[in-house]
C-alpha cells in the first residue's frame, strides 16, 4: 500500500511568482514617485531595466562565474550532506557526538567564516565554492536524516520479518522513503547555494555578480547594481524551478518502492 506524502516545502507556482514580481515594480515604481528620491539613492523600475540591457554582456559574465560557483557547490554539498546523514543513520557513536557538532556549527555566523575561507583557500573559486557547500550541509543533511528516522513502522517490520540486514534495510527501505524529505532539503540548497557564492564574493573576488554589486556601489552606480541583484534573483528562480522538476521526479520515484 502506498502512503499519501506531504511536501513541507512550498512548491514554485510561476504564474504567482510572475504576479508578485509585477506587484513589487509597481509598489516600486510608486515609491520612486511619490517620495522623488534621487536615482543614486533608489533608481526606478526602468531606470534599472535600461542599466540591465546596456550592461547585458557585462552581467552574464559575472553572473555565469556566480552560476559555476553554486552549481559546483550545491552538487557537492547535496552529495556530502546525504552521505553524512546515511552515516549518522548507520551509526550510533556518530549520531552521539557528529550531531551535536553539526548543530553546534550553525552557532556561528557565516558571515564570519568567508573572511577565513578566503585567507585559506584564495579568491578565486575555492572559497566560494566552500562557502556555498557549508551554507547548504547541514539542511541537506538535516532533512534526509530525519527523513530516514521516520520510516512507517510497517516498512521496518515488513524487512525484519524477511530477515534483511541493516544495510540492505537502509538502502532498499529508508533510502526509498526518505527520498521525497531528501527532495526538500535540495529545494532549501538551491535557494541558500547563491547567497553562499555572494557572500564569499563580497569578502573577496574579482568576478561575480558580488563582486558587481561591490564595484557598482562603490562607483554610485546604483542602477547596475540594482540590475546585478536581478541577475542573482532570476538565477536563483530558474535554478529553484529547475530543481523542483528533479525533487518532483525523485518524489515520484521513491513511490514505486514504498
Amino acid at each position: 500500500m502506498k502512503t499519501v506524502r506531504t511536501n513541507a516545502t512550498t512548491k514554485l507556482n510561476l504564474k504567482d511568482l510572475g504576479i508578485s514580481i509585477l506587484l513589487i515594480l509597481f509598489v516600486w515604481q510608486v515609491i520612486v514617485w511619490l517620495t522623488n528620491v534621487p536615482p543614486y539613492i533608489l533608481p526606478g523600475p526602468m531606470r534599472v531595466i535600461e542599466a540591465f540591457v546596456y550592461n547585458a554582456e557585462l552581467i552574464s559574465q559575472h553572473t555565469l562565474v556566480t552560476a559555476t560557483e553554486v552549481l559546483i557547490g550545491l552538487v557537492m554539498g547535496t552529495v556530502l550532506g546525504a552521505a553524512t546523514a546515511l552515516y549518522l543513520m548507520m551509526s550510533n557513536t556518530a549520531r552521539r557526538f557528529v550531531m551535536p557538532i553539526l548543530v553546534l556549527s550553525q552557532t556561528v555566523p557565516v558571515f564570519a567564516l568567508a573572511p577565513m575561507l578566503t585567507l585559506w583557500l584564495g579568491y578565486g573559486l575555492g572559497s566560494k565554492i566552500a562557502m556555498t557547500i557549508l551554507i547548504i550541509y547541514f539542511p541537506v543533511t538535516s532533512t534526509f536524516f530525519d527523513g530516514l528516522r521516520a520510516t512507517p513502522s510497517g516498512f521496518l517490520d515488513l524487512a525484519d520479518s524477511m530477515q534483511a540486514t541493516r544495510p540492505r534495510i537502509l538502502l532498499q527501505v529508508r533510502v526509498p522513503a526518505a527520498l521525497p524529505s531528501l527532495a526538500s532539503g535540495i529545494r532549501l540548497a538551491a535557494v541558500y547555494a547563491p547567497i553562499g557564492a555572494v557572500i564569499g564574493e563580497w569578502v573577496g573576488a574579482s568576478q561575480g555578480l558580488g563582486y558587481l554589486m561591490l564595484l557598482a556601489n562603490g562607483r554610485v552606480k546604483i542602477d547596475l547594481m540594482f540590475a546585478a541583484l536581478i541577475a542573482l534573483c532570476g538565477f536563483t528562480i530558474l535554478l529553484r524551478a529547475v530543481i523542483d522538476v528533479l525533487c518532483n521526479r525523485i518524489s515520484r520515484w521513491s513511490g514505486l518502492f514504498i
